[in-house]
């Protein structure tokens, strides 16, 4: 597994997403162009990993065809590729994850941690690509019916720990798998709280583990009514900041700028404790 080079800090995956309608920047970089010229910013911003996305799984999205969904990331994928940006696709889609290997994405990130399509661990197993599973238990359509749970923590880990056996048992190696709880896939704002807060239950599965936060709707809760999207950037940021002491993977976020700095600030004050 690479981890960030030239940081002391976790990886900061930055989030690129080539929709018509995903809740916070749909339809801003649809376009092939904006697309690519986003994703060079988010890695001169400082993100480790540009996460590239052109199917929304915001609650209620309807999904796309694998065809279409080609269509919108592949080019993307190619051209930051050849910039030497490490690229991970986010998809579902077992056809797509193939292509977007062999167009130059280093990393599968499957939201539905390999339950929607039976194919995807195959391909996993098949690129040795990283393969970031995710906890889930349904399609966008549906996935708010599904957050009912005993103890959040303790069920997430039941069911991300069957995940992660049934994709080794399908050929991954387990050291290629990165878990992800799936903060507000299936989950309210206080069990997305209550994860973050047992984040070492987690760890305890004993893969490197990512969060993503950023921007949404259990953040949002925190700032006045009247707060755009683009004002969760900041509990976003800071949230990644409270996270870093917790020896996660990385943290998944659409501004790069604000968690790198946040960490950054982190990483210089925890250098001068104790002095």
């Amino acid at each position: 597994m690479t981890e960030p080079t030239g940081r002391d800090r976790m990886l900061v995956m930055g989030i690129l997403n080539v929709t018509p309608n995903s809740f916070s920047d749909g339809g801003r970089y649809l376009d092939h162009a904006a697309a690519i010229d986003h994703g060079r910013q988010l890695a001169a911003d400082g993100a480790d990993v540009i996460d590239v996305g052109g199917e929304s799984t915001r609650p209620g999205a309807s999904r796309i065809g694998s065809a279409e969904e080609q269509r919108r990331i592949l080019p993307v994928i190619r051209a930051l590729a050849a910039d030497g940006i490490r690229i991970s696709v986010d998809t579902m889609n077992a056809d797509t994850a193939a292509e977007s290997v062999a167009a130059g994405a280093a990393i599968i990130n499957d939201v539905s941690g390999g339950l929607a399509d039976p194919l995807m661990a195959g391909v996993a197993a098949r690129t040795g690509a990283l393969f970031v599973l995710s906890h889930w238990r349904g399609h966008s359509a549906e996935m708010e019916s599904q957050a009912s749970y005993g103890d959040v923590v303790y069920d997430v880990m039941s069911e991300l720990t069957a995940q992660l056996a049934a994709v080794v048992a399908a050929g991954v190696d387990a050291k290629q798998v990165v878990l992800d709880p799936g903060l507000g896939f299936a989950k309210t704002a206080e069990h997305n709280w209550e994860i973050l807060s047992r984040l070492p239950e987690l760890q305890a599965i004993g893969s490197p583990v990512l969060v993503g936060a950023s921007r949404k709707r259990f953040l949002g809760a925190l700032l006045p009514e009247s707060a755009s999207i683009l004002d969760r950037d900041l509990p976003t940021a800071v949230v990644s900041a409270l996270l870093a002491d917790a020896g996660l993977w990385g943290v998944r976020v659409h501004d790069a700028r604000a968690t790198v700095v946040a960490l950054d600030i982190h990483r210089r004050l925890g250098s001068t404790r104790g002095r």
